[in-house]
């Protein structure tokens, strides 16, 4: 009912330009104007009319196609638009003759079947369910990459069992040469007899390098390699000889050395000898010593703390330094001696 009034009075307008009366509207006519096509007609006709009153030809017949598009909803809005254009009217009547034509296509949403609702809806609803992310593609992802980490890690594991079992399956190769640890030497053991490294060939050897004023490394070292010797004897049957050689030799005499060497086992050999011999025979097995704290005839010596295994050629064959203990000492010496044999 809104639009009727609204073309009324633009026509109204139209016809009071060109000195002509507003034409007559009836209340019947308002209902059957709100009826889908009838603005266009009735806009038609009012058009033929001020035409015809000003001396101007009738608008030509429009083709089929014009007159059906001249009855879809709106169109009056567009021709009588069109038409105050020409006219010279100004463009608030064109403005006002196209805002009527928003509640007709309103209604006509509303009034009709819902198509375009629906499809407006409907576009909505699919945009965004067909987003870029939705619930069953964060799913996928989600599996996915859990199954990534889980493969990476079984992969990661399987690799280092087999770095594992390739290193623990590497077979001990012959070496090419042995180090240059050992030498001839002359020096007197703990009963003051002559000794050389050809009384120990024949035999597996365990050697020492110390004191007999040391405080307390020597004395422990002493006392594990005993250990370390019955354990051979009781688990291996073998027979491995101790021997302690003085880096000290100017307190250490022949008697200071038996005594020294009888308190930690009966087979131990303490060998001693002039300044000279041990500088050779600690050259030869790579020792290092140096006199320390010298305060007259009180004084340390600083050496190294390493024993040496020699094998019954008086050949060197490994070195165990103070990270052994007895049990380790033991089991090292054990799997050289069966490697040898």
């Amino acid at each position: 009912m809104r639009r009727a009034p609204r073309l009324h009075a633009l026509l109204s307008r139209a016809l009071a330009f060109g000195g002509l009366p507003p034409p007559p509207l009836p209340r019947a006519q308002l209902q059957g104007i709100t009826e889908p096509g009838a603005a266009s007609r009735l806009g038609a006709a009012f058009l033929a009319r001020a035409l015809a009153t000003t001396g101007l030809p009738a608008p030509r017949r429009p083709r089929a196609l014009q007159v059906q598009r001249i009855t879809e909803p709106g169109a009056a809005s567009r021709f009588g638009a069109a038409f105050l254009a020409r006219g010279g009217f100004s463009t608030d009547a064109s403005a006002a003759a196209q805002d009527s034509a928003k509640p007709a296509t309103a209604t006509g949403g509303e009034g009709g079947d819902g198509k375009s609702g629906k499809s407006e809806q409907g576009d909505a609803g699919k945009s965004v369910r067909g987003g870029p992310v939705s619930w069953l593609s964060f799913l996928l992802l989600l599996v996915t990459g859990g199954g990534i980490i889980v493969y990476y890690d079984k992969e990661k594991k399987r690799h280092i069992e087999e770095l594992k079992n390739r290193t623990s399956a590497v077979k001990q190769e012959p070496s090419v040469g042995t180090a240059a640890i050992g030498g001839p030497f002359n020096l007197l053991n703990h009963d003051g007899k002559p000794v050389t490294q050809k009384d120990f060939f024949g035999k597996w050897t365990l050697l020492y390098f110390g004191f007999t004023h040391c405080p307390d490394i020597c004395p422990d070292e002493l006392q594990k390699m005993a250990l370390a010797i019955d354990k051979i004897k009781e688990k291996a049957k073998m027979e491995v000889v101790p021997v302690f050689i003085t880096v000290d030799p100017e307190r250490d005499t022949v008697e200071q050395v038996r005594d020294y060497v009888n308190e930690f086992h009966p087979n131990l050999i303490g060998l001693t000898g002039t300044t000279d011999e041990i500088r050779k025979v600690a050259r030869a097995y790579r020792v290092y010593y140096m006199k320390t704290e010298e305060e007259g005839s009180d004084y340390l010596v600083d050496h190294s703390i390493v024993m040496y295994l020699m094998n019954p050629k008086m050949e060197f064959v490994k070195f165990y330094g103070k990270n052994y203990d007895a049990d380790s000492l033991a089991d090292g010496i054990i799997k050289e001696l069966k490697g040898h044999q």
